[in-house]
């Protein structure tokens, strides 16, 4: 409604307390079906999802379900937006509570170990969605690359400012640490879901600490000192011990 004297200002009106109650258990109803609906997707797979399944799983009618998504696609897009925002939560924001560089990265991705981890049993989206959707197009494969592509950014600007923090080496390219450290999240998938490696988790975390080891900064070698051979005037480049330096610099 618009005020007789300011025609610009828009008067707001109060939600009736009857229609607030409404809105939020079709929230909580959308939450509800959310949730069956990622228990599902990690069991068959997002191409499993159907209206009719979800109807069944929660004991709704399927145009129960249909209402809150409009279709079996909007379905998968919320289903891949709710793993991303808990994967984010547990694996990226609880990790920005320690120092950055290797620290934090550190974090992430012993955050991202814990994850796998509960994931054996069941699968992760990401994975099975991208043997799904690799060769497809569309607004669920969009969605599904999207979030993924966010997780990788934020990995390799955690080696970034472990770079930045002098502790990885700066001549190191950051994309190609991160892409190691991704691939041995999807060997670890493979071996323990697949061939049940018991050992699998524990190379994994070998497998990040050597890439620690690899790419951290190397000690600077013992200053080269130059002195005169006694026996010709031509300088000769010799590496001397710290103390010998300063003895010498003493003499």
């Amino acid at each position: 409604m618009t005020d007789r004297k300011h025609p610009s200002k828009v008067e707001t009106l109060p939600v009736p307390e009857a229609g607030r109650r409404v809105l939020i258990k079709g929230q909580q109803t959308k939450a509800v079906i959310i949730e069956a609906a990622l228990g599902l997707a990690s069991q068959i797979g997002l191409e499993g999802l159907s209206i009719g399944a979800l109807a069944e799983v929660t004991g709704m009618s399927k145009s129960g379900v249909f209402a809150h998504f409009g279709s079996r696609e909007e379905l998968q897009i919320s289903v891949i937006r709710e793993y991303h925002d808990r994967f984010e939560a547990e694996v990226f924001y609880a990790a920005m509570q320690n120092p950055r560089g290797v620290p934090r990265l550190q974090a992430m991705f012993d955050n991202w170990m814990v994850q796998t981890s509960a994931e054996i049993d069941s699968g992760c989206i990401y994975i099975s969605g991208a043997v799904e959707f690799d060769d497809r197009s569309g607004p669920v494969r969009d969605a599904l690359a999207s979030s993924v592509v966010s997780w990788q950014t934020a990995l390799r600007r955690a080696v970034e400012l472990a770079q930045e923090e002098g502790q990885l080496s700066r001549e190191s390219d950051a994309h190609q640490i991160a892409f190691e450290i991704h691939g041995l999240i999807l060997a670890l998938h493979y071996e323990a879901r697949f061939l049940r490696n018991p050992s699998a988790t524990e190379r994994a975390r070998q497998g990040f600490s050597h890439i620690l080891a690899r790419y951290a900064v190397k000690p600077t070698a013992p200053e080269a000192v130059t002195r005169v051979s006694s026996k010709s005037p031509q300088l000769v480049s010799v590496s001397k011990p710290a103390a010998a330096r300063r003895k010498s610099t003493a003499d």
